[in-house]
């Protein structure tokens, strides 16, 4: 009688562990949730971050002139009355090619 009851609970035992392994809600069920939450917890840092950012791009533009002034200078190439307008270009084949782009305009003579 104790063998049956042994064995019994041997197959209960390796019925549960095969379910733990490879059934629903498993161990690599478990294991793919847990990448899917890290990949979008990384992701919402990265935005949460950008979003910051912004934030404060836009508090400079509302209460700053000086951030209006110079994302027009940079974005539109906006020149203030009285400066002279210099547009420097560089003979093709002589700029490096790791080094930035140089700015197209400049301002001068406030």
């Amino acid at each position: 009688m104790l063998r049956w009851i042994a064995l019994i609970l041997l197959l209960v035992l390796i019925g549960l562990q095969l379910k733990l392994w490879t059934g629903n809600g498993g161990v690599h069920e478990v294991e793919v949730l847990r990448a899917t939450v890290k990949k979008q917890s990384d992701d919402n840092d990265r935005l949460l971050q950008r979003n910051q950012a912004l934030g404060a791009d836009v508090t400079d533009l509302k209460h700053g002139d000086q951030a209006v002034e110079a994302r027009a200078r940079a974005e539109l190439g906006l020149i203030k009355p009285g400066e002279t307008f210099y547009q420097v270009v560089e003979k093709p084949g002589t700029a490096n090619s790791n080094a930035a782009p140089a700015p197209s305009t400049s301002a001068g003579g406030r």
